[in-house]
């Protein structure tokens, strides 16, 4: 029987030589050189397009066998994310641990202010740390950041691998965004073209408290969202509000019926009151970029 990650690792290197632009080839050759001694290697993974690429990169350079996607199980995470992490990772061939993490257990991730993201990547990596590592005798320990991500001020998150010494090998290899995007669909990566995913206390309000109640109605809401067709969504907790945040184009479609009614008792059965579509569409950092722009304005 032929190994099935031994057959992606081969196509991996065939798209090496013969798909790339030349400054993607050149990036991923600084990759290789990032990665270059780090085995075993855990890669905090959420089967995002970022931590994907990382993942299938990191395989083929130092063994499917020699790598382990580390995925973060919490309120935090939806399911449906949870089970598409896990069919990525087959995909690529690389097992995956999961691990559970406790950040609801933080007062300061609970107080939802903008460093949030700090205490709940410092939990992940201290659990990685703490459990991981010393179970699988890892060397070291990457994550998805890209070179796009270490330019933006609304990402406390990346504080805590620095302090934890995470690798972000994206990044040091000068790859953006839209040269992992490439590159993920040259892999014919499943997430190639799948929108950004933030965890679900990123729909709450900065000094609202974030609590497993408020994530479990995030989670349905959007859940039913997708079932009616809608792509890349937010729903926006504002206690017995839903702000809903769709992309422009479709936001016309929701208005119109039989979706608004669907809309309308879909999310209103997750326990919200209230439901309203943003007419801005969808906003990234929606709730951080507004207290950074204050604070250094």
């Amino acid at each position: 029987m032929v190994d099935a990650s031994s057959c992606y690792a081969n196509q991996v290197s065939v798209v090496l030589g013969q798909l790339w632009s030349a400054a993607d080839a050149a990036a991923v050759s600084r990759l290789t050189t990032v990665l270059e001694g780090t085995a075993p290697l855990g890669v905090a993974f959420s089967g995002g397009v970022d931590s994907s690429v990382l993942l299938a990169l990191a395989a083929r350079e130092l063994g499917a066998d020699r790598v382990v996607g580390i995925l973060g199980v919490s309120p935090s995470l939806a399911a449906v994310e949870r089970e598409a992490a896990h069919r990525i990772a087959e995909f690529i061939g690389v097992r995956v641990v999961e691990i559970e993490t406790y950040e609801g257990d933080r007062p300061e991730y609970v107080r939802n202010g903008p460093d949030r993201c700090f205490h709940c990547k410092d939990e992940l990596f201290s659990r990685i740390a703490d459990v991981v590592a010393i179970e699988h005798e890892l060397r070291a320990v990457a994550y998805g950041d890209n070179a796009d991500d270490v330019l933006r001020s609304d990402r406390p998150g990346s504080r805590a691998a620095t302090a934890h010494g995470v690798l972000r090998p994206l990044a040091d290899a000068g790859l953006d965004k839209a040269a992992v995007r490439r590159i993920a669909r040259a892999l014919r990566l499943p997430c190639a073209d799948k929108p950004a995913a933030p965890c679900l206390a990123s729909r709450i309000p900065h000094f609202d408290t974030v609590d497993p109640l408020k994530l479990a109605q995030i989670e349905q809401a959007e859940a039913a969202l997708h079932d009616l067709g809608f792509g890349e969504v937010r729903v926006r907790h504002h206690g017995d509000i839903a702000r809903i945040e769709l992309a422009k184009p479709d936001i016309e479609r929701a208005a119109a019926e039989p979706t608004r009614k669907a809309i309308h008792t879909a999310v209103r059965e997750a326990g919200f009151r209230f439901v309203v579509v943003d007419l801005a569409g969808l906003q990234s950092g929606a709730f951080t970029m507004p207290l950074l722009a204050t604070a250094h304005g």
